[in-house]
C-alpha cells in the first residue's frame, strides 16, 4: 500500500511488487524450511531478490553500486554458510532440521564443531550486517523506501538473527559461541550507534541505527541464556515496528520535501503535524522511552548485560551496553528533535504538507503497534514471545514478565543514566560533530571498490596463469594431479600384486612388444618430423590391433584397424595445412619435466595393471553379458549386444558427444582461412611443391573400382555385427575409409559433387534414429532403449533374424560417418579457401 503512494505513476510498479513478492516468498521459505539444504536455496534467493530491489532504479549509479555491494557481501557469506550447513549435516548425520536440533551434544562433541560454527556465523553476520560485514547496508539505502522499510528493518537483515536463533540449541552453550557471538554483537551495537549519531542523511541515520539494533539482538543471543533469548525475540518485534515506521517516515519527508539532508530540514511539526507525530512516536520507541515497547526490550537487554561476565570483568559488558543505549537514545532524540522541532531550514526545499492516507496509513499502523507493545505487552506480545523463545531454546522457557515498571533496579538506573547523558550529548552535538569530522574515517565504498578491483586483478592474473594457451601445460597439470591422487591412494590403501600365475610370452608377442617400444621411442625421436612421427604412431596402433587378435578380441581389432586408418588419413590431411619444419616447442627443462611426469605416470599405470591382472579373476558383470547375450539380446556377438542393448544408453550418450565433436570441428575450422589464422596458413603454404599429376590415373581408377566393394564389405560387416564380429561402428569406419580414398584420389570437388547427404544431416539423422529406436520401446511398455528380436523365414533366403538393435546400430553408423566427413570437409575447405586466396588475392 505504501509503495503505491510512494512510487510515481511512471514507475514500473508491477515489476517492483513482483520483486517484493519474490523476496517475501524467499523469506517465508527460510522461516518454514524443515531441511537445511532447502533453507540454503531460499537464503540465496533472498540475496538475489534484494539485489533486484536495491538496484530497482537501475539508472542511478548509487543504486547499482549498492546492489553490487549487497550481493557481493551477502553472497560471499552465503558461500560460507553452504559449507557450514553441509558440515553441520555431516556431523549430525542428517540434513533434517528437527533431527539436527535433537543432536546438539553430538554436534558440539564433533571435531568439526569449530569450523561449523565459524562458517555459519560468517553467513549470519554478513546477512545481518554485523561488524566488519556491515558496509553493504548503508549503501543499500539507495533502494526505494518501501524496500528499506521491509528488507532492511524487518526481514532480510533479520535472517541472520533468525538463523542464530534457529540453530541456538545446537551451537550455543559453548565457550566458542559466547567468545565470538556476544563480542561481535556488542561491537556492532556500539559502532552502529556511534556512526548514526553523526550522519545527516535520514536513511543513513536509520541504516546505521539498524546495524546497532541488529548488534543488540546478536549480543543477546550470544549470552546463551533463555532470558536473553526472550529479550532478543521481543526486541525483534519492537524493532520491526518502529524501524519500518521510521523508514516510511523518512520516505514521506523525502517524497514531500525532496531532500533527506537533516541540515536542510527542520520545524516539520508546525507544517506536517501528522507526519511529525508518527516520526516522534517511532523515534521515541527506538530511543527506548516509555510507554513504548522499545523501552521494555531495552531494559531487558540492560538487565541481561548487568549479569554477564566477560574476560573475568563483571562491569565491562554492562558499561559498554549502557554506552550503546546512550548513543541509541542520542541519535533517536536527534532524529526526532532536529527534524521536527529545530529551526526550519530555507532554500531549495518545496513547501511541505502532510501526505494522504496511502503514505500515512502504513506507518500509523506500525506506530500503533510500537505503542501497543508497550502499553499491553503481556496481552499482545507475551504469548508470542514465550512460544518463540521456547522454540529457540528447545522447550526451556524463562519466567517471562513484560511490563513498563519493574521497580527500581539496576536496569532502570542504567536506562535513566543513558537517556540523561544522551540529552547532554545532544545539547553539545554540534561541537562534538565538528571534532568528529576532523577524525580520519575510511570510506566504505572506496574500500569496497579497491578490494573488488584488487581481487578481480589478482584472479585475472591467476586465470591467465592457469588458462594460458598451452596444451602442454594443461596436460602436465592434469597428469600431475592424477598421479598425485593415485600415489596418495596407493600410499594410504596399498596396491599389492596378486598371486595369480602369469602366462609365458610367445616369441611373436615378444617381437610385437619390441616393435611397440621401438615405435614409441621413435615418435619421441622424430617429433619435429611430423610425417615420420605419424607413421610410427600408426605402427603403434597396428601392434595394438595384433594384440587384440592374439587375445581373441576380433571386434576390438577391427575397430582399432579402422580407427587407425581413418585417423591417420585425416591427420595426413591436417599435416598438409601445417609447416613442414615446425619450431622446437619445448626446451630442455620442459622436456625433462615432461619425461619425468611420463615415466612416473607410466610406472604407476603399469603397476596398477600388473596388480589387477595378477589377482584371481572374478565372475562379474561380464558373465551376465555372456550368459544373456543371445537369450536377452538376440545376438551371439557379446560385444555388439552390450553396445546396442545392455549399455545402449551409454552408447547413445557417446554418439551424441561424437556428433558434438564433429560440430566443434566445423566451428573451429570454418574461420581458419580468415584473419590472422589465414595469414599464418598462407605463410606455411608458400613453399608447397604440388605434384605435376595431382590425381594419378591409376590411383583414381583403383579407388573407384574399390568403392562399391568397400561399401559392400561395410554393409556385410553392419548386417553380421549382431552375431559375428562387426557392427555399426566398424561398418561406418569402413564407409568413411572408402569416401576418404575417393577424396585422396579424385579430389574433394569431384567427391563433393556426388555426395547426396550433408554431414550435419547425417549426424542429426543418426542421433534421431537412435533416440527414436529407444523411444519405440516405450510404446510397448518396455524400458527406454530395450531391444526386441525375432526369427523370420523367406523363400530362397531361408531363416534369418531381425532385431530392433539394428536400427540403433544404423543411427550409430550415421553419426560416425557424419563426424568423419565433417572433419574431412572442413580440412578440405580450409585448403581450398587458402588456395583461392593465393590465386586471386582476395579472401574466399
Amino acid at each position: 500500500i505504501y509503495a503505491q503512494g510512494y512510487l510515481g505513476k511512471e514507475e514500473p510498479t508491477a515489476r517492483f511488487l513482483s520483486f517484493l513478492m519474490l523476496f517475501q516468498g524467499a523469506m517465508v521459505g527460510i522461516a518454514v524450511s524443515g531441511n537445511v539444504l532447502l533453507m540454503l536455496v531460499f537464503w540465496e534467493l533472498t540475496s538475489l531478490a534484494s539485489f533486484l530491489l536495491i538496484g530497482f532504479w537501475r539508472d542511478r549509479a548509487d543504486a547499482r553500486q549498492g546492489a553490487r555491494m549487497a550481493l557481493t557481501v551477502t553472497g560471499g557469506g552465503g558461500l560460507a554458510l553452504i559449507a557450514g550447513l553441509v558440515l553441520l549435516g555431516k556431523a549430525a548425520g542428517s540434513y533434517d532440521l528437527a533431527t539436527i536440533l535433537s543432536r546438539g551434544d553430538l554436534i558440539q562433541a564433533s571435531p568439526l564443531y569449530p569450523a561449523i560454527l565459524i562458517l555459519i556465523l560468517i553467513g549470519a553476520f554478513t546477512k545481518s550486517a554485523q561488524f566488519p560485514f556491515h558496509l553493504w547496508l548503508p549503501h543499500a539505502m539507495a533502494a526505494p523506501t518501501p524496500v528499506s522499510a521491509y528488507l532492511h528493518s524487518a526481514t532480510m537483515v533479520k535472517a541472520g538473527v533468525f538463523l542464530l536463533a534457529r540453530l541456538w540449541p545446537v551451537l550455543s552453550g559453548t565457550d566458542w559461541w559466547f567468545a565470538v557471538v556476544a563480542p561481535v554483537g556488542l561491537v556492532t551495537m556500539l559502532f552502529g550507534a556511534g556512526v548514526a549519531l553523526f550522519r545527516y542523511d535520514l536513511k543513513a541515520i536509520l541504516a546505521y541505527s539498524t546495524i546497532s539494533q541488529l548488534g543488540l539482538m546478536v549480543m543477546l543471543l550470544g549470552f546463551g541464556t533463555a532470558a536473553a533469548v526472550a529479550a532478543a525475540i521481543f526486541h525483534i518485534l519492537n524493532h520491526a515496528a518502529f524501524k519500518a515506521a521510521l523508514f516510511m517516515h523518512a520516505g514521506i519527508v523525502d517524497h514531500e520535501i525532496g531532500t533527506r539532508d537533516l541540515r536542510r530540514l527542520g520545524g516539520l511539526a508546525a507544517i506536517m503535524p501528522l507526519t511529525a507525530t508518527l516520526g516522534v512516536l517511532a523515534a521515541a520507541a527506538m530511543a527506548g522511552l516509555p510507554p513504548l515497547g522499545g523501552f521494555i526490550s531495552k531494559e531487558m537487554m540492560l538487565e541481561q548485560s548487568a549479569g554477564t561476565i566477560w574476560a573475568g570483568q563483571s562491569l565491562l559488558v554492562p558499561v559498554l551496553a549502557t554506552i550503546a543505549a546512550m548513543l541509541s537514545a542520542a541519535y533517536s532524540l536527534r532524529y526526532a528533535v532536529a527534524l521536527h522541532f529545530g529551526p526550519r531550514a530555507t532554500g531549495e526545499t518545496t513547501a511541505p504538507h502532510d501526505p494522504g492516507a496511502t503514505l500515512l496509513g502504513p506507518p500509523a499502523i506500525l506506530g500503533g503497534v510500537a505503542l501497543a507493545l508497550g502499553l499491553l505487552p503481556m496481552t499482545l506480545a507475551a504469548p508470542l514471545v514465550a512460544a518463540a523463545s521456547g522454540a529457540v531454546t528447545g522447550g526451556e522457557r524463562s519466567d517471562l514478565h513484560l511490563a513498563l515498571w519493574h521497580g527500581v533496579n539496576p536496569a532502570l538506573m542504567m536506562s535513566l543514566g543513558a537517556v540523561v547523558i544522551a540529552v547532554l550529548l545532544l545539547w553539545r552535538h554540534r561541537a562534538i560533530a565538528r571534532g568528529v569530522a576532523r577524525l580520519p574515517s575510511p570510506d566504505a565504498r572506496r574500500l569496497f571498490d579497491r578490494g573488488t578491483t584488487a581481487a578481480a586483478g589478482g584472479l585475472r592474473r591467476l586465470s591467465n596463469a592457469l588458462h594460458a594457451a598451452s596444451l602442454q601445460r594443461y596436460l602436465a597439470v592434469l597428469l600431475v594431479v592424477v598421479i598425485a591422487l593415485g600415489v596418495e591412494a596407493g600410499w594410504r590403501l596399498g596396491v599389492p600384486a596378486g598371486g595369480r600365475s602369469t602366462t609365458p610370452a610367445s616369441p611373436a608377442a615378444i617381437v610385437a612388444w619390441a616393435a611397440l617400444v621401438v615405435a614409441t621411442v621413435a615418435v619421441l625421436a622424430v617429433d619435429r618430423r611430423r610425417y615420420l612421427a605419424l607413421i610410427f604412431i600408426s605402427v603403434i596402433g597396428l601392434v595394438m590391433a595384433l594384440a587384440f587378435i592374439h587375445l581373441s578380441a576380433p571386434d576390438l581389432a577391427l575397430t582399432q584397424i579402422a580407427v587407425e586408418v581413418v585417423t591417420i588419413l585425416l591427420m595426413l590431411l591436417a599435416l598438409h595445412l601445417l609447416p613442414g619444419g615446425p619450431p622446437r616447442l619445448s626446451g630442455v627443462t620442459r622436456r625433462v619435466r615432461d619425461g619425468a611426469i611420463a615415466v612416473v605416470g607410466g610406472i604407476g599405470t603399469g603397476w596398477l595393471a600388473w596388480a589387477i591382472m595378477t589377482r584371481p579373476a572374478r565372475a562379474g558383470i561380464s558373465r551376465f553379458h555372456w550368459e544373456n547375450s543371445y537369450t536377452g539380446g538376440g545376438g551371439t556377438n557379446v560385444v555388439n549386444v552390450t553396445l546396442v542393448d545392455f549399455r545402449a544408453f551409454d552408447t547413445l550418450s557417446e554418439i551424441i558427444v561424437l556428433g558434438i565433436a564433429g560440430l566443434a570441428i566445423y566451428a573451429l575450422l570454418e574461420p581458419a582461412a580468415r584473419g590472422a589464422a589465414g595469414r599464418r596458413l598462407r605463410t606455411w603454404r608458400s613453399d608447397d611443391r604440388h605434384s605435376p599429376e595431382r590425381h594419378p590415373m591409376m590411383f583414381v581408377m583403383a579407388t573407384r573400382l574399390l568403392l562399391p566393394l568397400a561399401l559392400l564389405v561395410g554393409s556385410y560387416i553392419f548386417l553380421r555385427g549382431h552375431n559375428q564380429p562387426g557392427g555399426g561402428f566398424i561398418a561406418a569406419l569402413v564407409f568413411s575409409i572408402a569416401i576418404l580414398l575417393q577424396y585422396l584420389a579424385s579430389g574433394f570437388d569431384w567427391t563433393d559433387e556426388r555426395r547426396k547427404f550433408g554431414e550435419h544431416a547425417l549426424i542429426g539423422a543418426g542421433v534421431l534414429i537412435a533416440v527414436a529406436t529407444g523411444a519405440g520401446a516405450l510404446l510397448f511398455g518396455a524400458p527406454f532403449l530395450s531391444s526386441s528380436f525375432g526369427h523370420f523365414h523367406l523363400p530362397l533366403i531361408g531363416e534369418f533374424e531381425l532385431a530392433t538393435a539394428m536400427l540403433f546400430d544404423l543411427g550409430v553408423a550415421c553419426v560416425v560417418v557424419g563426424a568423419v566427413m565433417m572433419a574431412l570437409a572442413q580440412l578440405a575447405h580450409v585448403a581450398q579457401r587458402a588456395a583461392r586466396h593465393d590465386d586471386d588475392g582476395e579472401p574466399a
